[in-house]
């Protein structure tokens, strides 16, 4: 599919990087809106007056709604102006974030949880796209990763950061800066990002038929392999880590986050030259790396570093990847199938990995996720005509 709405070849091909930086901000503030109260279980608990499960529950809540809004609410806008839908996302999470700073009623927390993941669902069907549509074809996976890279560092460094900000000031704190950021985030978009159309009633392409298109569906399923296979994993690296004792879980923690950094910056400079041949790597790497996870001595330590780093970079390829197969003037409603994807791949990882440590031990983890992966490289390796071309076709 080609898009008519994108960039001219002949223009600049210089990144555009105040908007590009607006995006990577957004994506930024989307996940510490998403995780942050995973760190502040007991204060929020307290202030709640509710068990701290009932917290975690507001992170399960944002991703389900995240999930079940991405497809609908996608479809719903895809005729509207690109800018203005961004700007409303936004502001959402600006209000959102205020009223659970304000809230000491559950419910009202609840609720408010609840539409901030319908939010975070129409934002990240939006952000991908919106990246491909602001260079030039050959910059396009570049760009994808400068956006993509706001998860990382929120990750990495931006809960830590909200962790300690809600334990000097209190946690309100914390998602009234959330709040404060957003807000400042909507004068920026509407400084710095371009506005594009949406799609007219006449030329919108069923989503049906987005789907069918050659490769699209071959990315999405690659992406739930690799997905249920890492999460199966990652979500119980603290049992994994004390199998092998040599480092504590915030160490492996910090080591795997290490990695993805480095994974993200190796694949900004590679993705727009070799973009079959990034992906082939990563996940050659993430196979190679599951038996080591559970070895003796400072191996399994070893392997976190090189799995963080194969890992960090496979988000973005597999996004690139996508936005080539639907066209970018079709990002939008294929990376919101993509984020359905990705939050159903999470849930059917960490389900998976439970039973298989309840009923096997920590030690059978990786060799449960070693087959997905095997078939997401197979099936990368296979692919090589519409879904993991060796060059993304110019638009």
């Amino acid at each position: 599919m080609t898009d008519t709405m994108t960039a001219p070849p002949g223009r600049d091909s210089r990144l555009p990087w105040a908007g590009l930086l607006a995006l990577f901000t957004a994506a930024f503030t989307a996940v510490m809106t998403e995780l942050l109260p995973a760190g502040l279980l007991p204060r929020m608990a307290e202030a709640l007056d509710v068990p701290e499960g009932r917290v975690g529950f507001l992170v399960t809540g944002y991703a389900v709604a995240s999930t079940l809004a991405a497809i609908p609410l996608t479809a719903l806008v895809r005729g509207l102006r690109r800018r203005p839908v961004l700007v409303t996302a936004l502001s959402g999470f600006a209000l959102l974030n205020a009223v659970t700073a304000a809230s000491s009623w559950y419910p009202l927390t609840f609720a408010a949880r609840l539409l901030a993941g319908v939010m975070g669902g129409l934002l990240w069907a939006m952000l991908v796209g919106y990246a491909a549509r602001m260079v030039p074809a050959e910059r396009r996976g570049r760009a994808i990763a400068i956006v993509s890279a706001g998860i990382t560092v929120a990750l990495c460094a931006g809960l830590p950061a909200g962790a300690a900000l809600a334990a000097a000031l209190g946690w309100r704190a914390a998602f009234a800066g959330l709040a404060c950021v957003a807000v400042a985030l909507v004068g920026w978009v509407l400084w710095k990002v371009p506005d594009f159309p949406g799609e007219a009633a006449g030329e919108r392409t069923p989503l049906r038929r987005v789907a069918a298109a050659p490769g699209v569906r071959v990315v999405l399923g690659t992406t739930a392999l690799v997905l249920v296979g890492h999460q199966a994993v990652y979500t119980y690296l603290a049992p994994l880590a004390e199998l092998s004792g040599t480092a504590a879980t915030s160490v492996v923690l910090l080591v795997f986050g290490a990695g993805t950094v480095a994974g993200i910056w190796a694949t900004g400079a590679t993705i727009d030259r070799r973009p079959r041949a990034a992906l082939l790597v990563v996940l050659a790497v993430m196979v190679a790396v599951m038996p080591l996870l559970g070895g003796p001595g400072w191996t399994p330590l070893a392997a976190v570093a090189l799995w963080g780093a194969a890992f960090g970079g496979v988000p973005t390829l597999l996004q690139t990847a996508l936005v080539h197969a639907a066209g970018p003037g079709h990002a939008d409603v294929a990376t919101s199938m993509q984020t359905t994807v990705y939050n159903a791949g999470i849930a059917a990882g960490s389900l998976t990995g439970g039973l298989v440590l309840e009923s096997a031990g920590a030690a059978a983890l990786p060799w449960t996720a070693l087959p997905l992966l095997a078939c997401a490289l197979v099936t990368a390796v296979v692919a090589r005509r519409h879904a993991f071309p060796r060059r993304a076709a110019a638009d």
